[in-house]
């Protein structure tokens, strides 16, 4: 990305995330997505790899999902710092949640890569770990549309 490509993007993610709580959000999932296609540049066993890519894949499918709950909590809440909204506490904690269990993904995928796990199961664990994120992050979204405003109602 050139440098006025991302100045641009720093001044859309501004305006959509705000520089507080829900930016740093999406931050830390950005953050642990790339560092799990890290970790995939160094697998030389091809079964694996095409494991770990289908993984990254789905996993990169979330990341949209994410930066639509950072951007639709901004607005409900909006945050520029890193008080945690009461309306939104849970919905935070679960994103946090999926970052973290995005970081425990691409460890368990290094830990393959370096031969530190069990190769027998492939990629297995990194495939439970995944999972995980994906159900804190359809948490998220559950919460986030129980406590948008009129959500009740319309049910």
């Amino acid at each position: 990305m050139g440098f006025f490509s991302a100045a641009r993007q720093g001044r859309k993610d501004d305006a959509e995330l705000g520089k507080g709580l829900w930016r740093r959000a999406h931050g830390r999932f950005t953050r642990g997505l790339d560092r799990y296609h890290q970790v995939l540049e160094g697998v030389e066993d091809e079964a694996l790899y095409a494991e770990l890519v289908d993984i990254a894949d789905e996993l990169s499918a979330v990341s949209d999902r994410v930066r639509r709950i950072c951007v639709e909590a901004q607005r409900q809440s909006p945050s520029d710092g890193l008080d945690i909204p009461g309306a939104l506490a849970a919905v935070h904690r679960s994103l946090s949640m999926a970052g973290n269990s995005l970081a425990t993904t691409a460890e368990a995928a290094a830990m393959l890569r370096l031969g530190l796990g069990a190769v027998p199961a492939g990629a297995a664990s990194v495939r439970r770990r995944a999972e995980s994120v994906l159900e804190q992050v359809n948490d998220a979204e559950r919460r986030l549309a129980e406590g948008a405003p009129g959500a009740r109602e319309s049910g």
